[in-house]
């Protein structure tokens, strides 16, 4: 089932994301309503908050969909390395439209739960690298736009606060 994507401005993305006590039934639903709203909507990550839902799962495929052997699922994920920087444009399904240029690391390796419960490793690079830490990003309740500064920041908030005025955010 494809779910709505939070926005900036909801609550439930400022909120650190609790733990899936066990991968149940209900949980393996959410990853895959969350795999099919990621592809639904052109993505290469989603956090469980993006779509309302406080847990720290995300889903991530830098093919979009393209290679099956490129989804991730990640269930109570942790970074446990990270090396070197890379700044990129970055944008977010939760803010729509918009973007930034963020450092990140190059390469980035991820522990947790897949969608069966077993723990496993992954290593990302470059724009997988940069996918897993904005998904973890999510799960700890900050979004990119926490990352920039200055008149990029300044820009993007006038222009949301815009889009709100108008009943179009």
């Amino acid at each position: 089932m494809i779910r709505p994507i939070a926005k900036y401005g909801d609550e439930v993305l400022r909120r650190t994301a609790e733990p899936v006590e066990s991968v149940t039934p209900e949980i393996q639903r959410l990853i895959d309503d969350m795999v099919e709203t990621m592809y639904a909507v052109s993505g290469v990550g989603l956090a469980a908050p993006q779509i309302g839902v406080s847990r720290r799962i995300f889903v991530a495929d830098p093919s979009s969909g393209h290679r099956d052997e490129d989804l991730v699922v990640m269930v109570n994920p942790e970074i446990i390395e990270r090396e070197g920087v890379q700044t990129e444009p970055e944008g977010c399904l939760s803010l729509p439209g918009f973007e930034g240029s963020i450092a990140r690391p190059t390469r980035v390796v991820v522990r947790g739960l897949d969608r069966e419960g077993d723990q496993h490793e992954i290593e990302g690079t470059d724009l997988l690298a940069r996918a897993f830490q904005h998904e973890m990003d999510h799960l700890e309740g900050s979004l990119f736009l926490d990352h920039l500064r200055g008149f990029t920041r300044e820009a993007i908030l006038r222009k949301i606060r815009k889009l709100r005025r108008s009943g179009k955010w």
